[in-house]
């Protein structure tokens, strides 16, 4: 009868016990119970169940029977890696029982380079890149994450690059390796590199030569398209001198109407006070002058005084045909025929102006096609006009016979020499006072200094000679300031078919420029420098006393004590030689490298269950989806979770 009426019970067992403790006498004297007393509450363990209820009583005015007794909690789960917790025998738990996220699977040793800071929680790794340290997988560190520079946003070596020092700058690995790194500035298809094809033995550019693609030919630029490229410092698409840009392309002092030139970085020329703190002659980085004529770290500049035995000055050829009107037109000393000023475009002005003429000339319009570029009607070379040191210290060019076109633009002509043609020259000078300038030659010959006529041997004739000397009183004359600069222009033309003698004399024009110099041992590597750390006493791991390097971890030689292996690569952190020279990591030196690929290393390696087994592999263990019964599973899911039948023990759990 008592079980025939359980569940019924179990319905009303907490509504009567209730009444019975709020009042016995609640229930009517003649009722009876519907049915048992219900069964006792449920434990709260796991394993538990409903105790027994009390035995049906009728009878007018009985009393409830007594409820049964809760069952018996279940047993508390037992301590296992992947619980979170930091159970005794264990490292580290991050709450699972996975390798290669900085706590291995047995949680018995924190990965190698990893830290486990805060159990229950993920790892974290200490390899950071550009932090001037070699770690984890990491082949460089050269203290930032930029590409490029030899070690990438990753902390690897770039290909054609070395990185010696760890912490420190990478630099090119080699000259001809295709690869332009470090302080190269091409590679051709040169094995090995040679000088002369544009790009250097040692990958530096060429002057005329542009190298676009690394391993193809370089390719020679054209000065004069209008395209700046290449070595070119300025291209402005024309042949004038005196425009800011040479018809060589490069920078030349800008000198408007009367008065000082101001000077711009790369033409050679150090204006004192000015904003140049250095010049060269360049606008080439890495020489120490760099393209805004900065002194570069690592260098000293000094201003000198040209000791060059040769001064080399461009000058522009024109040449005409002889059935041009002023040429073979007449035999005369012209003087005047130029104005005492040059023109707003830096050229000689006709003095007769429109509609006169003069004994040698025709008309102004003819004239005005001589020192411009006219189609059809001349045509341009550029040249260099090479002076040479005399004893006396002054600089000289001196051809007795001048022909420098001969067999080019409208060809000799049927003559022995081309004879028709004009010339110009410019040089630029810082006034000290007592420079001069001396011409002997033939025919036309006009020399302006500041704008403004010093000489004038115009007209078809023999060789002549003229010259100035820039004392005092042609530097008033001149508008001349000591310390500025200034220009100095030579308009030459041969019209006539019976010689040509040109002789062009410099003396005291001198010009200061930088010569810049490395400066080895003060800590700042430099292009032409191998290495400098600021020490170079020539021991181990520090430059010589010559910038270069001493005994190095690199250069494929063991030093003992300092090295522990050295393959000249040294690029290898796992089962091989690392960065540092110092052993990679390898399987068995216990220490689980997951990045690497380890599972585990317990220094041993020896299999067993919950061991690591050869090869840095995981044993049989909980969680590897197989039952291994005769080490006390009782289950494996493949997995370290609770509440899924299966524990983190790999012991049967009872499921409500």
């Amino acid at each position: 009868m008592m079980n025939k009426h359980l569940s019924i019970g179990g319905l009303f067992a907490v509504a009567l016990v209730a009444g019975a403790v709020a009042n016995c006498n609640d229930f009517p004297q003649h009722a009876i119970a519907p049915t048992d007393l219900g069964g006792g509450g449920a434990g709260e363990g796991a394993s538990s169940t409903s105790g027994d209820g009390g035995d049906l009583f009728i009878a007018n005015g009985g009393v409830g029977g007594v409820g049964g007794m809760g069952g018996t909690g279940g047993a508390a789960p037992a301590p296992a890696c992947g619980d979170g917790k930091i159970d005794p025998g264990e490292i580290c738990d991050d709450g699972n029982g996975d390798s290669g996220d900085g706590c291995s699977a047995n949680c018995d040793a924190i990965e190698q380079d990893f830290a486990c800071p805060v159990p229950g929680m993920p790892c974290v790794s200490t390899v950071v890149c550009s932090d001037g340290k070699v770690t984890g997988a990491e082949t460089c560190d050269d203290q930032n994450t930029t590409a490029g520079d030899g070690c990438d946003s990753s902390c690897m070596v770039e290909p054609g690059w070395i990185c010696v020092v760890i912490g420190a700058q990478c630099q090119a690995a080699m000259c001809g390796d295709g690869i332009i790194a470090g302080d190269e500035e091409c590679e051709d298809d040169d094995t090995p590199p040679a000088n002369g094809d544009g790009c250097s033995d040692t990958c530096q550019l060429e002057p005329g030569f542009k190298c676009p693609t690394p391993t193809m030919p370089c390719v020679a630029t054209v000065c004069g398209d209008g395209v700046q490229e290449g070595s070119e410092q300025c291209d402005d698409g024309n042949n004038d001198l005196g425009d800011g840009c040479t018809p060589f392309c490069l920078n030349e002092p800008t000198c408007l109407m009367a008065g000082p030139c101001t000077t711009t970085c790369g033409d050679g020329i150090k204006l004192p006070g000015g904003t140049e703190v250095c010049e060269d002659g360049n606008t080439d980085n890495g020489d120490g002058c760099d393209a805004n004529c900065m002194v570069e770290p690592g260098y000293i500049c000094v201003d000198v005084v040209t000791t060059a035995n040769q001064l080399e000055l461009p000058i522009a050829l024109r040449d005409f045909s002889s059935s041009h009107p002023d040429m073979q037109y007449a035999i005369s000393v012209d003087l005047g025929m130029v104005g005492t000023t040059l023109g707003a475009n830096g050229k000689p002005v006709y003095a007769p102006g429109a509609g006169g003429s003069t004994p040698t000339t025709t008309t102004q319009a003819n004239f005005d096609q001589w020192y411009t570029d006219v189609v059809g009607v001349n045509q341009t070379f550029v040249q260099t006009l090479v002076l040479n040191k005399l004893p006396n210290g002054t600089f000289q060019f001196d051809d007795g016979a001048f022909f420098p076109l001969d067999n080019l633009g409208f060809g000799n002509e049927g003559n022995g020499h081309n004879f028709h043609f004009t010339s110009e020259v410019r040089y630029w000078f810082e006034y000290q006072g007592g420079e001069q300038l001396s011409f002997t030659g033939d025919d036309d010959v006009w020399v302006f200094v500041n704008k403004q006529l010093a000489v004038d041997l115009g007209g078809v004739h023999g060789a002549l000679s003229g010259g100035v000397t820039l004392d005092a009183t042609e530097a008033t004359t001149f508008g001349l300031t000591v310390g500025e600069i200034y220009e100095i222009v030579v308009f030459q033309a041969e019209r006539h078919t019976t010689q040509s003698n040109y002789q062009l004399t410099l003396g005291n024009f001198d010009n200061p420029q930088s010569d810049c110099q490395s400066v080895c041992g003060d800590g700042i590597k430099t292009p032409d420098e191998v290495c400098d750390d600021g020490i170079n006493d020539g021991l181990y791991g520090h430059c010589t006393p010559d910038c270069n390097w001493g005994p190095f971890c690199g250069d494929g030689v063991v030093q003992m004590p300092e090295e522990e292996c050295d393959d000249g690569v040294n690029l290898t952190p796992y089962e091989g030689c690392a960065p540092g020279c110092v052993n990679g990591a390898f399987c068995g030196d216990g220490n689980v490298d997951s990045v690497f690929g380890e599972e585990c290393d317990d220094g041993v390696n020896d299999g067993g269950y919950n061991q690591c087994d050869v090869g840095c592999v995981l044993g049989p263990r909980c969680g590897d989806g197989v039952v291994d019964s005769r080490d006390g599973e009782e289950c494996d899911d493949g997995n370290k979770q609770i509440g899924d039948g299966c524990d983190l023990n790999c012991q049967t759990e009872q499921i409500n």
